[in-house]
C-alpha cells in the first residue's frame, strides 16, 4: 500500500537524477532517467566519497561500460536509500527526525498517521511502535525512466556493435542485472525491438509466489495505443503493471500531442474500460506464461493506472482520484521549485521561479524532432545564440545521446550538432530562395539545442561537479503549470499543497487543469494553420478537421461534466462553464475558416 497518492515522475535528464535518494525513505515514488550514464557515473563518483564507500571507475574501455554505470550507481542509490529507511524505522534511541517527517508529510486523514498516534498517546511499548513501524511503513519506489527513442546504435572502431549494445538496451540491461526491486518506466511510444528484450530478464517474470521483482510501466496518451502496448507485451508473458496516462501538450519535458484527444474524456475511457481492459491483456497473458511453461497466476495481476500532466491543486488532484478512479497522480513541474526533492542549480531555480507564461513556450528545439517545453533565457539557449552569432552554429556534441539522424551519414548524428547544421546550411546556401524563406529555413536548422547535455548539467553545477566536457548552459522543461507556482518550496508545503491542507498558489487567475489543456490545444492547432500558410492540401485539411472535431467533442463533454458538478470546483465551476464557451466559439471560427479553404 503506498503512503501517498502522488508520485514523482521523471523530469529532464538530471534533475530528478537523485531525487530517489532525498524521498525514498519517505514514502514518496519516484524516477531516475537513465539517458546520461556519463553523468549517473560522475554522481556515484561524488556519493562514494560522501558515504565513504569504496569507488572504482567504470571507463569506457570497459565491455558493456553503459550498461555497467548504470547497474553500479542504481545499486549505490539502492542500498543507501535502504539504510535511510532502515535508520529511519529504528526508535531504540527515540522517535528521529526522518521518522517525524515521514509521518508529517502525511495528509491529516491518513489512517497510518492517526494508528501512530494512537499507539503514542497509549504509551505503548517500543517493541509494539517497532512492530508498527516494520508493518505499516512503505519505502518509496526507486524507479527508472527509459526513452524508447533514445535507442542510438553503438561502434567500437568503424564496426557496429549488436542491438543489445544500443543506448535503450544497454539501460534496460543496467536496470535489469541491479538490486531494485521496482519499475520501469518506458516513454516516448513504442519500440518493439526493446520491449521484446524484456524476455531476456528473469526478474520481469513472476516468480513461484506470484511476485514481479521488477515492473513494467508504459507512460500512454491514449487507451488505444494503451492496449496495443499491453497486449504486444502480454503475448510475451510480460505484464505491464501501470499505466501512465499523461497529458498530451499539458506537461513538462517533449509533448506527444494527440489528434485533439483531451485528457478528461481519455482518463474516462480508461475508467470505464477498466476491466475489459485487464480481462483481455490477463487472458493473454496467462496463455503466454502457459506456452512458455512458467508460474501462471490463479487470478488477474493487479494494474494501476495513473494520471500526470498540468495538475496543480488539491481539488484537481481529488477530483482526478474520485471522478476517474486514479490510483496516483503525476507532480513533476512544481517539484522543480523544491530543492529536498529535486536536483536544480541555483541560477535555474531562480529563473523558475519567476517564470510567467509569457516565458514557458513549447519549441521546436529539441534534436528528437518532438515539440518541447522549454523555459525563455534558459543558458543553453544563449550559448546557442552565442555560438550562431560567432557563425559557428551547432553543438559540438560532446556526449551524442541523440545523435539517430541517418540523413547524410550511416552512423547517426545529431540535428542540434555543428556537422548537421553546416551540411543543412551549405546545402541552403546552394538553393535558390528569396532572403526570407532563406532566414526561415536558416532558422529552422539552428533552433536545435543540445538538450541530451543541457537537460543534465543543471546537476553538475548544483554539485559543484566538473563541466569540462559538457560547458555550463542548462536547458530547462518546465511545464505550463510552473507559471502559478512562484517560489522556492519545501517538501512540507508541496505535499500540504497536495493535500488541501494550505495552499501555495498566490495568483487567483490560474485556469482549471482541463481549460489549460484545452487553450494549449487551440493555440496548437493554429500554428499548425500558419505553419501551412496558404498551402493547405487534402491531407493536412483532413487532419486539422479532425483535430478540431476531437476537441469539439471535449468541449462537450466538459460541459456535461462540469454542469452535473454539485460539491466539486465550487466557485470555479461557472468561470470554467465560460472558458469552455470561448473556446467552442475559436473553434467554430478556425473550422469555417478551414472550411472554406
Amino acid at each position: 500500500m503506498n503512503a501517498h497518492s502522488f508520485h514523482i515522475p521523471v523530469m529532464g535528464i538530471g534533475f530528478t537524477i537523485d531525487t530517489p535518494l532525498k524521498v525514498s525513505h519517505l514514502g514518496i515514488d519516484s524516477a531516475i532517467s537513465l539517458v546520461d550514464d556519463i553523468l549517473l557515473e560522475k554522481l556515484r563518483k561524488m556519493y562514494c566519497s560522501l558515504f565513504e564507500q569504496p569507488y572504482i571507475e567504470i571507463t569506457e574501455k570497459l565491455e558493456d561500460y553503459r550498461a555497467k554505470r548504470i547497474t553500479a550507481y542504481l545499486n549505490l542509490i539502492n542500498t543507501t536509500a535502504q539504510n535511510k529507511f532502515k535508520e529511519l524505522k529504528n526508535i531504540t534511541d527515540g522517535i528521529s527526525e526522518n521518522l517525524k517527517q515521514y509521518l508529517d508529510i502525511l495528509p491529516e486523514a491518513s489512517n497510518l498517521k492517526q494508528q501512530f498516534n494512537n499507539l503514542i498517546s497509549k504509551c505503548s511499548t517500543i517493541n509494539e511502535l517497532k512492530n508498527f513501524l516494520e508493518e505499516n511503513l512503505t519505502m518509496g519506489s526507486i524507479d527508472v525512466n527509459i526513452m524508447t527513442k533514445v535507442d542510438k546504435e553503438n561502434f567500437q572502431k568503424k564496426e557496429k556493435l549488436p542491438t543489445l549494445y544500443n543506448d535503450a538496451h544497454a539501460a534496460l540491461r543496467g536496470y535489469a542485472n541491479s538490486d531494485l526491486s521496482s519499475s520501469v518506466i518506458f516513454s516516448a511510444g513504442m519500440n518493439p525491438r526493446l520491449y521484446s528484450y524484456l524476455e531476456e530478464f528473469e526478474d520481469f517474470y513472476p516468480d513461484e509466489k506470484g511476485t514481479l521483482k521488477k515492473k513494467i510501466v508504459l507512460k500512454v496518451s491514449d487507451y488505444r495505443s494503451a492496449l496495443i502496448q499491453g497486449k504486444f507485451l502480454a503475448k510475451k508473458g510480460l505484464w505491464v503493471s501501470e499505466y501512465r496516462i499523461e497529458s498530451g501538450l499539458n506537461c513538462g519535458g517533449h509533448a506527444f500531442a494527440t489528434d485533439g484527444y483531451l485528457m478528461g474524456p481519455i482518463l474516462a475511457q480508461f475508467r470505464d474500460k477498466r476491466e475489459e481492459f485487464i480481462h483481455e491483456t490477463n487472458d493473454i497473458f496467462i496463455k503466454a506464461l502457459s506456452i512458455k511453461k512458467r508460474y501462471t497466476p490463479q487470478s488477474s495481476f493487479p494494474i494501476k493506472f495513473t494520471a500526470q500532466g498540468g495538475v496543480g491543486t488539491a481539488e484537481e488532484h481529488k477530483f482526478l482520484l474520485e471522478h476517474y478512479k486514479i490510483d496516483s497522480i503525476g507532480w513533476g513541474t512544481p517539484f522543480l521549485l523544491v530543492p529536498e526533492a529535486t536536483t536544480v542549480d541555483d541560477s535555474s531555480l531562480e529563473k523558475l521561479a519567476k517564470a510567467k507564461e509569457e516565458d514557458l513556450y513549447l519549441s521546436n528545439i529539441s534534436p528528437l524532432g518532438i515539440p518541447f517545453h522549454s523555459l525563455r533565457g534558459n543558458t543553453k539557449d544563449e550559448e546557442k545564440m552565442a555560438l550562431i552569432k560567432k557563425e559557428r552554429p551547432g553543438s559540438s556534441c560532446p556526449k551524442k545521446f541523440v545523435a539517430l539522424n541517418k540523413e547524410f551519414t550511416e552512423k547517426g548524428i545529431c540535428t542540434a550538432s555543428r556537422q548537421y547544421q553546416n551540411i543543412k546550411i551549405n546545402e541552403l546556401e546552394k538553393a535558390a530562395h528569396s532572403p526570407e524563406i532563406y532566414q526561415k529555413e536558416f532558422n529552422k536548422i539552428v533552433e536545435k539545442s543540445c538538450t541530451c547535455v543541457g537537460l543534465g548539467t543543471s546537476a553538475l553545477l548544483k554539485y559543484k561537479l566538473d563541466t569540462k566536457k559538457e560547458g555550463e548552459g542548462v536547458s530547462i522543461c518546465p511545464g505550463p503549470n510552473l507559471a502559478y507556482f512562484s517560489k522556492v518550496m519545501g517538501l512540507k508545503e508541496i505535499i500540504g499543497h497536495i493535500y488541501g491542507e494550505y495552499n501555495v498558489i498566490k495568483r487567483t487567475d490560474r485556469p482549471n487543469i482541463f481549460i489549460k489543456e484545452l487553450t494549449i490545444y487551440v493555440d496548437f492547432i493554429k500554428t499548425k494553420i500558419e505553419e501551412a500558410g496558404g498551402l493547405m492540401d487534402v491531407k493536412k485539411k483532413k487532419y486539422i478537421s479532425v483535430f478540431i472535431k476531437n476537441l469539439k467533442e471535449g468541449v462537450v463533454y466538459y460541459k456535461a461534466i462540469f454542469s452535473s458538478c454539485r460539491n466539486e470546483f465550487g466557485s470555479s465551476k461557472a468561470k470554467v462553464l465560460i472558458d469552455l464557451e470561448i473556446n467552442e466559439n475559436v473553434l467554430d471560427q478556425i473550422k469555417f475558416k478551414i472550411d472554406n479553404i
